[in-house]
């Protein structure tokens, strides 16, 4: 059985189609990725009580590359770990390893939006919001499909009424034309309303932000949204073309949110832990970021 990891190498055009990014910029993601990883290493090494020397115990079976392609084959293409194990020639249990200390990696150096991009540095969030006010930002939110929870209880608070399933919710805001993530909200529960879980979120931006959505946003003053007919009123042909001038615009956020769904992971009912649920959305995020040039990892 060929390794995934080695059809990429002998044929880079499939790369994309295997593991959701193109082949440059999975080895500049590697190159980076593996540097995290040293600095890991490193801290745990500080740290720890040595009882046989630096370089013995047994040798890891995968190196960095194998475990980063592992991280990406299952994200792209959401194989049990049993699957996955064979894929790589290891175990289930240890291809569950590898993809769980991986991710977190590609986590830590994929910011999932520009608003996380500035997270820490005030100068540069206050800056970043002031530029967005030239934009008016597209948004929309998704339900996704999650495992039923086993406790009644905790079925009720997850059950969402419109998707008839229990789901978690996310929100996106994206720039026009869908050029960049400017802010992601994950996990939220899907019962939701659309325009509840925007109010909870739009401390964010300033108040003179301007945002284009749905009609599930009717009633919000900072966002336009198509025009609406009334059980006494059409709307009338003018009404009908801006309603069209609109959803030109607004396909864009529809599309970036596609991109999203073409890793499975995220398309699917999710069957990992809930506690991993936005750790692995959010490394999608990023992902889609870099297949948009949004995110340069090359030094």
């Amino acid at each position: 059985m060929t390794s995934p990891l080695v059809r990429i190498e002998s044929h880079p055009q499939e790369a994309k189609r295997l593991i959701g990014i193109n082949y440059e910029h999975f080895l500049a993601l590697v190159s980076l990725a593996e540097e995290r990883h040293k600095e890991k290493q490193a801290e745990i090494e500080k740290n720890k009580i040595r009882l046989i020397a630096k370089g013995g115990g047994r040798k890891s079976e995968m190196s960095s590359k194998e475990g980063i392609c592992l991280c990406l084959v299952y994200l792209r293409q959401k194989p049990i770990f049993e699957i996955l194990g064979l894929l790589f020639d290891v175990s289930k249990t240890k291809a569950n390893d590898a993809f769980n200390y991986w991710i977190k990696i590609l986590r830590e150096i994929l910011p999932a939006s520009q608003m996380e991009e500035v997270e820490g540095d005030e100068d540069k969030y206050q800056k970043l919001r002031q530029i967005l006010l030239d934009y008016q930002l597209i948004i929309d939110s998704a339900e996704q499909a999650i495992v039923r929870p086993s406790d009644y209880e905790e079925q009720k608070k997850y059950y969402s009424g419109k998707k008839k399933m229990h789901t978690l919710k996310n929100q996106i805001i994206v720039l026009p034309n869908g050029e960049d993530i400017v802010d992601v909200t994950i996990g939220k529960l899907g019962k939701i309303s659309d325009i509840n879980l925007f109010r909870e979120t739009h401390h964010k931006f300033l108040p003179k932000q301007k945002f284009l959505g749905d009609k599930a946003y009717k009633g919000e003053e900072t966002i336009t949204t198509p025009h609406k007919k009334t059980k006494k009123t059409e709307i009338t042909k003018l009404q009908k073309l801006q309603n069209q001038e609109l959803s030109s615009r607004r396909i864009a956020v529809e599309h970036l949110i596609c991109r999203l769904k073409i890793f499975r992971i995220a398309s699917e009912r999710f069957g990992l832990n809930r506690n991993k649920y936005s750790r692995v959305i959010k490394t999608i995020c990023g992902l889609v970021r870099l297949r948009l040039n949004r995110l340069v990892l090359f030094t």
